[in-house]
């Protein structure tokens, strides 16, 4: 049981790993990540909050957890907004052929 709890936790580091990547690309990719780290970034808050976080996205550093959760609401797309925005625009009597 402890080999498979291991391998479903590196497996989870994995995934968890990629998708920050991809995320902070994107956000390079949309000039929002640079060399350049010219603001710094100050608040309080509860440190269960911020081990969570840094627990679940699989990083160390305040640092890395910031950069990554700020690009992630920088680069959110409106996917559900427009979705429920839809709600209604196709007619009622079109063959979804479901």
């Amino acid at each position: 049981m402890a080999a498979h709890t291991r391998n479903a936790e590196e497996s989870e580091a994995k995934v968890a790993s990629m998708r920050n990547r991809l995320v902070l690309e994107q956000a390079k990719a949309a000039g929002l990540l640079g060399a350049a780290k010219n603001t710094r970034l100050s608040g309080r808050v509860p440190s269960e909050l911020i081990e969570a976080a840094k627990k679940r996205a699989h990083v160390t550093s305040d640092t890395e957890l910031l950069e990554l959760a700020l690009s992630r609401l920088a680069i959110e797309d409106d996917f559900g907004a427009r979705l429920v925005g839809r709600k209604g625009s196709i007619p009622a009597d079109i063959d979804l052929g479901i």
